[in-house]
């Protein structure tokens, strides 16, 4: 696959949001999250124009990189030049999120084995573990619909969301919201490990609850474990990570 390069085409800026958005959908491959080609993060392009960033539709996760994601405004029509295409349809979601909620620059939507055996459960996410108390403070629902093709779907989605970082669609799977990739990703990491954990769980013994005085306060306790520094604490070694592996991302 021989993409030309898009660095010095679009602004500094672009271009390191670029390189980030490329790296979550590597890691997202990494950490056996994707879907085939199914699934899609997206990223806000900071600016006036509502323009995002989303992967071009047909290539696996481990392929993509920076020069490779497609420019697309709120209707999903592509502003550059790509051999593939997009999908309106994978943007339906992204689109309505990004549309309520300015404040969110990056959305990571996943269909993993874990969130979706939880999104099917009807007592959703469980407070039987550590990181669950960090996704129950900022947890929504949104039952399913269908595949999420209509219009008439979102004013719900949005209100179901709210200002919540994660998303539970029902039947369906997870999807985390971030100012930055990095919050969405580390968010997702967090939503993961909390669906994985639960369906272990339930295959062995009784479940112990945690107390629900526990789960008070969470957001400052989050800024604590972090050290203040939020998705910061993390996401330059997940970097380095995918440095000693393939730096490809950033072509």
């Amino acid at each position: 696959m021989n993409i030309p390069s898009l660095q010095d085409k679009v602004s500094a800026e672009e271009w390191q949001l670029r390189v980030d958005l490329a790296a979550a959908y590597r890691l997202v491959a990494l950490y056996g999250w994707s879907d085939l080609v199914f699934t899609h993060i997206s990223a806000r392009i900071p600016g006036p124009e509502h323009h995002f960033l989303i992967n071009p539709y047909g290539l696996m996760f481990d392929e993509i990189t920076a020069s490779s994601l497609i420019k697309v405004d709120q209707q999903c029509n592509k502003l550059n030049d790509s051999p593939f295409p997009v999908n309106p349809a994978g943007f339906t979601i992204h689109s309505c999120i990004h549309d309520g909620r300015p404040d969110v620059g990056c959305v990571l939507h996943t269909h993993s084995r874990a969130g979706v055996a939880v999104s099917a459960q009807k007592c959703g996410v469980l407070p039987i573990s550590q990181q669950s108390t960090f996704v129950i403070a900022s947890l929504a629902y949104h039952d399913y619909e269908g595949v999420a093709l209509r219009d008439d779907e979102k004013p719900r989605l949005q209100a179901d969301l709210g200002k919540s970082t994660f998303l539970m669609l029902r039947n369906h799977g997870l999807a985390t919201m971030g100012k930055t990739v990095a919050d969405a990703f580390l968010s997702m990491y967090t939503f993961e490990s909390t669906c994985a954990i639960q369906v272990s769980a339930q295959a062995g013994g009784e479940l112990i609850m945690v107390n629900p005085k526990i789960l008070e306060n969470m957001p400052a306790v989050m800024a604590m474990v972090t050290k203040g520094q939020g998705s910061g604490i993390a996401w330059p070694a997940l970097i380095r990570k995918l440095d000693r592996t393939d730096p490809s991302y950033k072509t």
